[in-house]
């Protein structure tokens, strides 16, 4: 088997090569670098090119043969897709409709989407099951959608077989500290904290803590990366198995506040994590909590590292190394 995987130089991507290595899978990451880092490529052949290329792919595959194509090379800032709505358009839909469009012209059939919750928008229940209504609140989320509902129409027209898993919040890192989050900016709220305890930062600023939560501040659904790794092997496993294209939501079904986040790091650090009032930022929804129970039956999915403790244990050994 050789798995194509687009971004495999990211956070998720890189620690997806990894799992595949050890599943002996042969893989290819395709990235062009804007976000990801070469050596964060521990296993089988990168090829530095974009998905726009589109001379650059029908040349990959041309050259090689895969058996199935994982795509994380996505732009995910939200306030960034506000100022910059092309870009994102751009990259995160027009883009993978060229990886699309290749796979169809080379005889792929097999594709798992890294997609988001950001397709909902503000929840109107909690958790959030599969059925829930989509209205993202961005340009980002919309252009997660716009692909859902694109592979919809590629697997009805060229039998494109597909898995989109949406993910609430990624978190945490390689258990044996080989690889973890690096965004250049960081927005994500544990790699920020953490970077606070370990001296790279000054503070962490709480956006809001008015909000209708237990302790006033947002509440979020973190995963494990090696969990989100797990998924996208369980979704594979299906497609090669000839299942049907299907979405699944992904998160432990545990909300955990930003003091919560910030408490358990100090504990888990020893260090103390000096914090700053912001205020609430437009579009924040209180609690985002996913109902992942799809994933867990059809899938056979089972979070390994569901507590907020262990998360933080494993993105702070990353951090230690960074310096």
């Amino acid at each position: 088997m050789n798995i194509l995987v687009v971004g495999g130089a990211g956070y998720i991507g890189s620690h997806m090569v990894k799992w595949l290595a050890r599943h002996k899978y042969q893989t290819t990451t395709l990235d062009d670098l804007s976000s990801g880092f070469a050596e964060a490529v521990l296993h089988g052949e990168l090829i530095i090119a974009s998905i726009e290329n589109m001379a650059a792919l029908d040349h990959l595959f041309l050259s090689h043969r895969f058996d199935a194509v994982m795509h994380f090379a996505s732009f995910i800032q939200v306030g960034e897709s506000v100022k910059d709505p092309s870009k994102y358009y751009r990259n995160n839909f027009s883009n993978t409709q060229n990886l699309l469009d290749i796979m169809v012209r080379h005889g792929v059939k097999r594709f798992i989407f890294s997609s988001t919750a950001a397709i909902f928008g503000e929840p109107t229940y909690i958790p959030i099951d599969e059925k829930h209504i989509h209205n993202p609140l961005n340009p980002y989320g919309r252009s997660k959608l716009m692909v859902e509902q694109m592979l919809e129409d590629y697997d009805c027209a060229y039998g494109i077989k597909s898995i989109s898993l949406r993910y609430f919040n990624a978190a945490g890192a390689d258990p044996e500290g080989e690889l973890g989050e690096r965004h250049e900016p960081e927005t994500h709220l544990i790699p920020l904290v953490l970077q606070v305890a370990s001296g790279r930062r000054d503070s962490i600023t709480v956006f809001g803590s008015d909000y209708d939560t237990p302790d006033g501040t947002c509440i979020r659904d973190y995963i494990h990366v090696q969990d989100l790794c797990a998924a996208h092997w369980l979704g594979l496993q299906q497609l090669l198995s000839g299942a049907h294209s299907a979405r699944y939501n992904l998160g432990n079904g545990n909300g955990f506040s930003v003091r919560e986040v910030i408490e358990t790091a100090e504990r888990t650090t020893r260090r103390k994590i000096p914090v700053n009032a912001g205020a609430r930022r437009i579009g924040d929804p209180a609690r985002l909590v996913a109902d992942s129970s799809c994933a867990r039956k059809i899938l056979g999915w089972m979070p390994q590292y569901s507590d907020l403790e262990t998360i933080i244990q494993h993105a702070w050994k990353w951090e230690q190394k960074q310096g």
